[in-house]
């Protein structure tokens, strides 16, 4: 079964480098990797191409759209769906391969933080329960080709959280499950705007969105909540 790795991006020219020789090292000359990009200014889609990465720029900005439209664009029967600044763990091809061939339809990993702070990694531990409340995107995501076309893709309606409801959506079409390996993400935004500040921020848009509070006001108290 082959594998196709997208990642959407927008201005990930400080790191998108690193994680494509990553990526690379650790799979085979089959698989795909596509960087569906929502339109950088910066030198995210020419280090790509130097990389010898498919590279797609999407008619439409957001992340649906363009992971959306990287699904579209993929030959591999599973689709791989990672963030620019996380890291899969070592032998995660044949770990994605073995968990559909056994029937899995979707899958994410556990997460860790590349940074120590206490509540970080309590956040963290909270990933290895399959519960929905506590999958987002950071974990990543495969998905088997025809699960993810039965299911509809990501709700591109959605500004915020599209990574989170479809988890509810592909559990209808194929068996879920939390793989035990952890990818490692950056914690780079909470760095820059405080732990608590953007996890409390991160805890008031999922209870508002839970409450049912439109797409365009979720927008718009997080970007005042977080300065954006």
């Amino acid at each position: 079964m082959t594998l196709s790795i997208i990642i959407p991006t927008l201005n990930e020219e400080a790191g998108i480098g690193q994680l494509l020789t990553y990526l690379r090292q650790l799979t085979s000359p089959t698989t795909e990797i596509i960087l569906a990009d929502g339109g950088s200014t910066d030198a995210t889609t020419s280090i790509a191409k130097q990389a010898g990465v498919r590279v797609l720029v999407c008619a439409k900005k957001g992340r649906g759209p363009q992971m959306n439209e990287g699904a579209a664009a993929a030959t591999g029967a599973i689709l791989y769906f990672l963030h620019a600044d996380t890291f899969p763990p070592a032998g995660f091809e044949q770990q994605l391969v073995s968990a559909a061939q056994t029937g899995v339809g979707s899958a994410c990993y556990r997460l860790r933080f590349d940074d120590a702070h206490w509540f970080l990694r309590l956040n963290a531990w909270f990933t290895r329960f399959d519960v929905d409340a506590v999958r987002f995107g950071d974990q990543s995501l495969m998905v088997c080709h025809e699960v993810f076309a039965q299911a509809g893709g990501f709700n591109e309606n959605l500004q915020l959280l599209e990574d989170q409801e479809v988890i509810g959506r592909l559990r209808k079409y194929g068996r879920f499950a939390v793989l035990p390996g952890f990818v490692t993400t950056s914690a780079r935004k909470y760095k820059k705007l405080g732990v608590y500040r953007l996890q409390g921020g991160y805890f008031l848009i999922y209870t508002l969105y839970r409450l049912g509070v439109s797409q365009k006001r979720l927008a718009q108290v997080y970007k005042k909540l977080l300065k954006l």
